[in-house]
């Protein structure tokens, strides 16, 4: 079959992303002699201006490094939980659910420190080398992708009524921005430009630091406190001050830690840990039998089983400082048992496991069935006025060797009011925790809420050969999934990395499990499945008892790829033409 668009290939870098912007200005990093992981902080702060409706300064940010020569490790740059959120302080409020948007959603934001702190670590530039291609956008302005209107005019009531210092921002004259029309964030390009100042002069990381002490203690954290402070409207339909302190921005620093990992034919993945869904995907490898037939409905029958399998025990075992053990889930005893309970027909039961003999622990309660709708991982809101956030992601390998695979999210501009004075909002993601008490995914003053990001990369005999991942919430571990398995059988039968036809292949997603995001529902049996999968699949599907949810052809997945191989160091990209708006760049 033919792609979309040729899969890149070179040896000087490679970038590839969700925006076009995003990945030219990591290929104009790297043409000025820096490495992967200055242009990957180029692309993250140009994301924040170019993708405000996906993600922002007051968002998230895991990522996996892998430095020539060293440890694959992560760096999160997802932070926790307000000192004063607990389960007792929300259901006090008359709440079940965190809300969705709102600053009782907002935990303390870690994108701005974790991409400081890599490139103070990793990188080799100034700080200014790398803001200066975000700061260009954000004051000279740059063309709004469609999908930014459209967000936009889906919370616009809101911004009129409520949120009006969003409406300043983001309704020119009272309308949304116009496909290709120039949106400019001079606020936001002032706070960089006045982060610069607060941090100039010394060495380069004295610099750097210099910066996160102004970001945690200066005029960045007065602003987002105030913030959290001002009565806001939220899902609840009442206004609500958040719980967001002084102490808990200058609190947090964003830390390494080593990667989740399993090896599956040949492929050693690496994810963040159980504080986020990574290990799903882990888990999801280790049900697959030995060999599968992409094109056969057997094969899309298995995987979304097993992607059940491994999204109940999400619910029942992940969370910050969980008490399970990832050898105990991916264990080949535990595994095997879990791939026997994939029969012929599909199932509508949430089927959490017992690693090592120990009960399951599901939420209580939830809110009811909801829909399994074509796009479901856009920004979207529903008629009871709540939205729902997408993310960024980028990837990015250079001729040294460097790779590295960061998935931004967070922040974006449907989750609460801009702060006028810094140019964008706080975040959402407390909305992932639970409010009942004993759970892993509790809501725990300091703990990190359960996070759908997941970027992802891959190893061969302990080389970094791909680094890889998606937006689309609970829906990444998912497409990337089906990436990952039709990469290697293109491989075999083929020969050579196929990025961008993994990519362009045909991909589903099922929701029959709680959703991470307000309401929480849950569509028991759903798979949504992209109508190029074909008529005899879909009617297979549904013989095997799938509830199936035809989408359009392009609607599922937004993938991005880049490879190097170790023997020739060639490095190759691709990236997805979903949504016209993903691109990868190299030479």
């Amino acid at each position: 079959m033919s792609t979309t668009r040729p899969t890149l290939q070179g040896t000087f870098g490679m970038a590839s992303s969700t925006h076009w912007l995003a990945s030219g200005s990591a290929m104009a990093v790297l043409e000025d002699g820096g490495n992967a992981f200055d242009a990957a902080v180029a692309a993250g702060f140009v994301l924040q201006v170019v993708e405000p409706h996906l993600n922002g300064p007051g968002g998230d940010l895991p990522l996996i490094l892998a430095p020539a020569g060293g440890r694959v490790q992560v760096l999160c740059g997802q932070g926790p939980a307000p000192a004063g959120a607990s389960v007792a302080s929300y259901t006090g409020l008359g709440l079940d659910l965190v809300p969705g948007t709102g600053p009782l959603a907002a935990a303390v934001p870690g994108a701005v420190e974790a991409w400081l702190v890599l490139l103070r670590d990793h990188g080799t530039k100034r700080l200014a080398d790398v803001l200066k291609y975000a700061i260009g956008y954000a004051a000279d302005g740059h063309p709004a992708v469609e999908r930014i209107g459209g967000a936009i005019a889906a919370v616009r009531e809101l911004f009129e009524t409520e949120w009006t210092t969003s409406a300043d921002l983001y309704l020119d004259g009272g309308a949304p921005p116009k496909p290709g029309a120039l949106l400019r964030n001079p606020a936001l390009a002032a706070t960089w430009r006045r982060l610069l100042a607060g941090s100039a002069g010394g060495t380069r990381e004295a610099e750097i630091d210099a910066a996160r002490r102004v970001w945690r203690e200066g005029f960045v954290a007065e602003a987002l406190v105030a913030a959290a402070a001002r009565p806001t409207m939220d899902t609840s339909g009442e206004r609500h001050t958040g719980f967001l302190t002084a102490d808990d921005v200058a609190g947090f620093e964003a830390g390494y830690e080593e990667a989740a990992t399993f090896t599956w034919n040949g492929w050693t993945v690496a994810k963040p840990g159980l504080w986020s869904q990574g290990p799903v995907f882990l888990q999801q490898l280790a049900l697959l039998p030995d060999e599968l037939d992409p094109t056969s409905p057997d094969h899309i029958h298995t995987l979304v089983e097993g992607t059940k399998l491994a999204m109940a025990d999400r619910e029942a075992w992940y969370g910050d400082r969980a008490d399970v053990t990832l050898d105990a889930l991916l264990a080949p005893a535990y595994s095997t048992a879990r791939r026997d309970l994939v029969g012929a027909i599909a199932s509508f039961e949430l089927r959490p496991g017992s690693p090592d003999g120990r009960a399951p622990r599901l939420p209580a309660a939830h809110a009811g069935s909801v829909p399994a709708t074509a796009g479901s991982g856009e920004p979207t809101v529903a008629v009871d006025g709540s939205t729902r956030g997408d993310t960024c992601h980028v990837d990015v390998v250079d001729r040294w060797g460097n790779m590295i695979s960061a998935t931004p999210s967070g922040g974006w501009l449907q989750s609460n009011p801009v702060v006028p004075e810094l140019g964008f909002p706080l975040g959402t993601r407390l909305q992932m925790a639970w409010l009942e008490e004993g759970l892993p995914n509790s809501l725990t003053p300091g703990k990190r809420p359960r996070t759908t990001l997941s970027p992802s990369l891959a190893l061969r005999d302990g080389e970094p050969v791909l680094a890889f991942g998606t937006p689309g919430g609970d829906q990444q571990d998912q497409w990337t999934l089906n990436f990952l398995v039709g990469l290697a059988h293109r491989e075999r039968v083929r020969g050579g990395l196929d990025l961008q036809g993994a990519i362009d292949a045909p991909n589903w997603h099922t929701d029959s499990f709680p959703s991470s995001f307000y309401p929480r529902g849950t569509a028991p049996g759903s798979v949504v499945v992209e109508s190029r999968i074909g008529e005899e699949t879909i009617a297979e599907l549904r013989r095997r008892g799938h509830d199936v949810t035809v989408a359009p052809p392009w609607s599922e997945g937004r993938i991005s790829a880049v490879a190097r191989d170790p023997e020739s160091g060639v490095l190759s990209a691709g990236a997805n033409p979903r949504g016209m708006q993903g691109y990868a760049a190299g030479r």
